[in-house]
């Protein structure tokens, strides 16, 4: 049967990390000055994906995004979600001065195998900082008999 599953989709074993203690110490000690920390790194929006009786609905989690920084593309079976967040204090005048800057910023996309979808008719809406697709299944495909004439 048909199932639409995320790239890069990781269960709980691997999502451990044995040298997250050091990294966040790291993190603490030197805070941004650190190389291998990137300012611009963002983690991976949650998505939902639940099935409908005509096809399959997904959900992602887009807080704080402008309508116009999403990008849904559909390249052959893939469909692709992009979500760019810019920095405000990068465009503000060098007079303000931060003390402390938490919110992220940057960009991270997710794909997904929409082979049994019929991609044509995929709709989006983004309201509340969610991200929503419709997607419809794709009506299976009935094989035809045919006779065929002997010569």
């Amino acid at each position: 049967m048909f199932e639409i599953i995320p790239f890069g989709s990781k269960n709980r074993a691997s999502l451990y990390n044995p040298f997250k203690e050091m990294e966040d110490f790291e993190k603490n000690l030197f805070g941004s000055l650190s190389p291998y920390f990137s300012r611009n790194s963002i983690e991976p929006f949650k998505t939902d994906i639940k099935e409908t009786d005509g096809g399959y609905t997904l959900e992602a989690d887009l807080p704080g995004f402008n309508k116009e920084d999403i990008d849904v593309q559909i390249d052959g079976d893939y469909l692709t979600i992009k979500a760019e967040r810019h920095s405000e204090h990068e465009d503000k005048d060098k007079k303000d001065s931060y003390l402390r800057v938490e919110r992220s910023y940057g960009s991270y996309q997710r794909s997904f195998d929409i082979t049994g979808v019929d991609a044509e008719h995929i709709g989006a809406k983004y309201e509340n900082g969610v991200l929503t697709l419709t997607m419809p299944k794709k009506e299976p495909e009935v094989p035809t008999a045919r006779k065929l004439a002997i010569e």
